[in-house]
This record gives C-alpha cells, structure tokens and sequence, in this order.
C-alpha cells in the first residue's frame, strides 16, 4: 500500500484512534477499524503498539493532553478568577454550546465505563482527573488569595465542583434528563455557591 510505503507516525495512529473511539466506543474499537480510518494494514499498527489496550489507552492519553493544556492555557491566562473558572468549567463539561465538541464527550463518558473493566484505561482517567483537580484548585486558591473568592478549603470545593459536574454531563448527555443550557447554568449557580459569589458574579464564558 502506498499509505504504508510512505510511513505512518505513531502520532497520526494515535489520532486515528482517538477518532474512532469516539464513533464506537473502547469496547467496540478493532485495531482493523484504526487501520482502516487511515487506509493501513492492522499489522502495521501492530509494529507500533503491542496490544490494542496499549494503543486504546495510549490514544486516550494524548487525547487527554490536548484538553489539559487547553484547561492550563485557560487557568494562566487573562481576565478575573471568576471569569477563568467560568470557562474551565466550561471546558471540563463540553457542553457550553449546542456545538460543543461532542467527540471529546463521547470519548471521555465512554472511558468512565471503560475504566472499569481495563486497567490501562482506569489509569489514565485518574491522572486526568488528578490534573484537572489540580487546575483548578490551583486557580480558586489564587482567587481566595486575591479576595475574590471565599471558601476555607480550595481542593475540597473543587472536587464537590467535579463531582457535581460529572452528573450534570450524565444527566444532559447520557441520559437526557437536562438540556444542555440548564445543565451549564446549574454549574454555574453551584460553583458560585461554592466560592460565596452571586451567580451574577459568573461572567458568560469567554468564546
């Protein structure tokens, strides 16, 4: 094959996967299906990756570096504490828009349920979690020491934070008790509760 001849970078396997993990999930990704999103042999992936665990979790992690620099891109950038949580949170739930990037949200929802059962997986959920906790814990401790916040322990705000997060996705996304808007807008009213702010406080995300 000419795509083969010419040379596949582990680089462009991994997006190909992270692609497909978003249109079929972990449990139903081949590494034939990788291979065919970019017109190779499933041997060729082989030379690469010694197992499709190894690529899927692989695939995962470089998928979760590009939205963990685009949380710390938006934790050491301008405007208010309020402002910078606002968008992180918007960042963290994907769906501030109706065109919200919904690959993202499949792939990460479906790595939740992965996770259980593979324990590649289940690692780097947790790191990425981890990195996410720290953010943003990170960011409100700089506003509590600015005055802007008021909260007397910031990791623990933070992950109350999370974890209400991680329902409203479910609920909006998985099982579409909540629309999108009310889901954001619930985050929002519960963050600011959480910082001593009024809601009004919370300024639009930053588009």
């Amino acid at each position: 094959m000419a795509r083969q001849q010419a040379g596949i970078r582990r680089e462009e396997i991994l997006r190909a996967a992270a692609t497909v993990i978003s249109r079929k999930g972990f449990a139903r990704t081949r590494v034939a299906d990788v291979a065919a999103e970019l017109g190779i042999s499933a041997g060729l992936v082989f030379y690469h990756f010694d197992s499709k665990e190894r690529l899927l979790s692989e695939a995962f992690a470089q998928a979760g570096e590009r939205e963990l620099a685009a949380m710390e891109a938006v934790v050491a950038g301008p405007g208010s504490h309020a402002e910078r949580l606002r968008n992180v949170i918007g960042l963290y739930q994907q769906i501030a828009t109706e065109t919200a990037d919904l690959e993202v949200f499949s792939r990460n929802v479906d790595a939740w349920a992965e996770g259980r059962y593979t324990e590649e997986i289940r690692a780097v959920v947790r790191h990425n979690d981890e990195r996410w906790r720290h953010g943003m814990t990170r960011l409100v401790s700089q506003g509590v020491e600015a005055g802007e916040f008021d909260c007397p322990d910031p990791a623990e705000t933070v992950l109350r934070i999370c974890v209400q997060l991680d329902g409203l996705i479910v609920a909006a996304q998985v099982r579409g008790t909540l629309s999108r808007g009310r889901a954001r807008a619930w985050a929002d009213e519960h963050a600011a509760r959480e910082l001593g702010l009024s809601v009004s406080l919370m300024p639009p995300a930053q588009r």
